[in-house]
């Protein structure tokens, strides 16, 4: 019922009556319930504490960063190895990864060797990464998703 209330089941004008003595509010808990559960609080300080947990609920949980790494179809050896470097860096530190290809133009026939290059990437991120979504072609992007392994 509510702070020097005895738990019971009180007729409405009753319930009312002893909540105007206190300076408080009846609040319908459960309307389901048969009878209805109420409890005599201060409103307003419950909504305050209602909304601070659910704050405290939203920091708490886990935002996805997602982090992108763009190749061309013929991306050489020196620049591959920099980005990959990159997605290293970017899985460690538990973000997801989203590495595209993007074929500018005609390019879009060298679309084996945008396949070949993100699937050699999965595999040389295989030890921090797991390939979430193998590459797809999507309009002039192939993309493929790479999560972060739980760490132990």
């Amino acid at each position: 019922m509510g702070e020097n209330i005895e738990v019971g089941v009180y007729p409405l004008e009753k319930a009312k009556e002893l909540a105007n003595e206190q300076e408080l509010d009846l609040v319908e808990i459960s309307p389901k319930a048969k009878p209805p559960v109420c409890k005599i609080i201060d409103y307003k300080k419950f909504l305050y504490e209602q909304k601070k947990r659910e704050k405290s609920l939203k920091s708490k949980a886990t935002k996805v960063i997602v982090k992108e790494i763009r190749f061309g179809p013929q991306t050489d050896e020196h620049d591959y190895e920099f980005k990959k470097k990159h997605a290293l860096k970017f899985l460690q530190e538990g973000a997801k990864l989203k590495a595209f290809v993007f074929f500018k133009g005609r390019s879009i026939i060298f679309k084996e060797q945008g396949q070949i290059l993100l699937l050699k990437l999965a595999q040389e991120l295989e030890e921090v990464g797991k390939v979430e979504q193998l590459p797809k072609l999507e309009g002039k992007r192939m993309i493929m998703f790479i999560a972060p392994k739980k760490m132990k």
